[in-house]
Parts: structure tokens; sequence; C-alpha cells
């Protein structure tokens, strides 16, 4: 078995830089993982070729690797689980791939009931170095039994992390940092960033480390708290904004669990204003953990009250124009940075 190669310090400005889509980027991620280290498998439903998985992210894998590294499995979120768990706690590093999001519900006693916790109660001696690639989010008419953010539960469950790219760089670098991690991680993927995002995305073994969050636009006035998708919508209102004189800052946490709270901390304090934008629920959503976090911590200090933005309380609409409508779109988000002013 070959050796885990270290992480190499790699910013990003290097020639090898191309321009690839998230689905790409994602692709290439897997690509090197199971290139520089044969513990690297793969494991979902119709993931071989010539299909490549049903969003094409596993393309040409299964050619190159083998059906033994790139292993389809019959439609069962439990099997496609407790497999992978299991192999985990034996000494490889599984990238399980549950097709969506909800599906996780499916398998939720082996991942946050077993995964999660084995670690801790073994005293630290059994590592899980286990990924479960999901993808999923509103927008795309799937409806409303495949289309939740469910990042709130994730996050409420201790020893699971949670990363959540949203670009096609980070896709590929928060991904083979969540592969050669001993703790299981739940990497998110927005379906609706593989048709949008395209951007520069560094060759070879890249890495963005877990817990740094990522600040995408400077401000001074106000700062929105995104990650995943809205993040762009964050940045379009920011320059909305910027018309009407208010400089507004975008952070990116990237990884919500672990939480670059420092981070976060010094953002805000910075602007004095915050405001939190997710597509998960509003009502019990991690926007209501960081509001928390940041009045305890920076009382005193703010400017006005620390804003959310989430999703309407419904499931998600299947008709186009009420799911447009669910959705934090721009106006919302808008309309609660003026608030603050």
């Amino acid at each position: 078995m070959t050796t885990q190669a270290q992480a190499p310090e790699t910013t990003g400005d290097t020639p090898q830089e191309r321009i690839l889509g998230m689905v790409q980027a994602i692709n290439e991620a897997l690509d090197v993982a199971m290139t520089i280290d044969e513990s690297v498998f793969e494991l979902g439903e119709d993931i071989q070729d010539p299909a490549g998985g049903g969003f094409k992210i596993h393309k040409g894998l299964s050619t190159k690797f083998g059906l033994d590294r790139v292993r389809p499995t019959p439609i069962s979120e439990q099997a496609i689980m407790g497999a992978a768990v299991g192999a985990a706690i034996t000494g490889m590093r599984p990238v399980a791939e549950i097709m969506l999001m909800n599906f996780l519900a499916v398998a939720s006693d082996q991942l946050i009931n077993h995964a999660a916790k084995l670690r801790y109660m073994s005293g630290g001696q059994t590592k899980v170095p286990l990924v479960v690639r999901t993808t999923t989010g509103a927008g795309g008419g799937f409806g409303a039994q495949h289309s939740d953010m469910l990042e709130g539960q994730l996050t409420h469950t201790p020893g699971l992390k949670v990363v959540i790219p949203s670009t096609p760089a980070d896709a590929k670098g928060l991904l083979l940092s969540s592969i050669f991690d001993d703790d299981p991680v739940v990497f998110v993927e927005m379906f609706m960033l593989y048709y949008t995002q395209k951007g520069h995305v560094p060759a070879g073994d890249y890495r963005v480390p877990l817990g740094k969050l990522r600040r995408a636009r400077e401000g001074t006035d106000v700062t929105l708290v995104s990650w995943g998708r809205q993040v762009h919508d964050c940045l379009g209102v920011a320059q909305t904004l910027e018309a009407d004189g208010i400089s507004a800052e975008v952070i990116d946490l990237r990884t919500l669990v672990p939480l670059d709270r420092e981070g976060l901390l010094n953002a805000v304090a910075g602007t004095k204003r915050a405001v939190i934008v997710h597509e998960a629920v509003r009502r019990g959503g991690y926007g209501a953990e960081l509001a928390s976090t940041i009045a305890e911590e920076l009382f005193g200090e703010l400017a006005g009250p620390v804003r959310r933005v989430g999703a309407a309380e419904t499931p998600v609409p299947y008709a186009r124009n009420l799911e447009a409508e669910y959705l934090p779109h721009a106006g919302r988000i808008e309309q609660a940075v003026r608030s603050l002013f």
C-alpha cells in the first residue's frame, strides 16, 4: 500500500492553473487521491463507466482504476454507509457517495451513531477516515424530497466534520484535505453550482486546509457570512450595495465544522455588522449558532443586531415560481443589509 502523501504548500498561484467546472474539479480530486494512495476507493450507486454517476462526477475513474476501487453498489444507502464505515475503521480511506442529501436520513444510524462516535468511544484508538460526498440544493425543480440543505443536522453531531465548497478550486482542495483527514467528513456539493461555476483550479495534489474561511470580498461596513451557492448571491448583493455607498465584505466559511471562529469574529469586529445567509430553512439553521457566537463574543461592539436570511419554513416547492421565492434570494439579502443602516 502506498504511503499517504503530505499536503503540498500550494497557494494556487501556479502556472498549472486551468479553468475547470465544479464537476471536473471534483473528478480531478478523486483521481489524484486514488493515484497517490491505494487505500482510497469510491463506492456508490451507478458510479462506474460509462455513466460515471448521475452527475458524471466519476467519469473515467472506473476505467482507470478498475471496479475494485470504483465500486458500484445496490440502491441501498444503509449498505453504502455501513460498508464505508467498516472499511474506514480497518485502514482504508473510502469515499462514499450518497447521491442526494435527503437520503442521508436513511443511513443516519451508521453515520451519526457509529462513524461520528467511534474515535471518541475508543479513546482515539479507532480512526474513521471516511468521506461522505453528497449533493443537494433547491432551484433545480427536484422537489421536496431531493432538495433539502440539512447541514444544521450534521453540525449538531459531535465527531462529524462538515464541508461545503462554493468554487471549483475549493471543491478540489477541500475534497483532497477531507479524504486524507482521519475523521469522518460530510462533503456537501450544491448541484446548481455544477452548472454555473467555473474557475482557476491548480493541478496536482492541491489542498485547502479544513477550518479556514475565505474572504471572498473586502468590505468595511457590513459582513455577509455564507457558504456554498449563497456566497455568489452575497457577492452579487455586495456589488449592488456598492452603488449606494455601502461597502460589504463577503465571507465564505467553506467548512462549518471545524469553524474558523477566530476568522469569523475578526471579520465581524471589523465591520460591526453581520448578515448570515444560508439556503437551509432559517429556523434552527446553522446561522442561529453563528449569530449566537457573534452576539456572545462581540456584545457591545456591534452596531446592530445580527441578521439571518434563510429559506422559507416550508418543504422545498416543486413549482418553479414558488421554489424561487422559497430561496434566500438577493432581494431578501439586500433588505436585511439595509435594515442595519
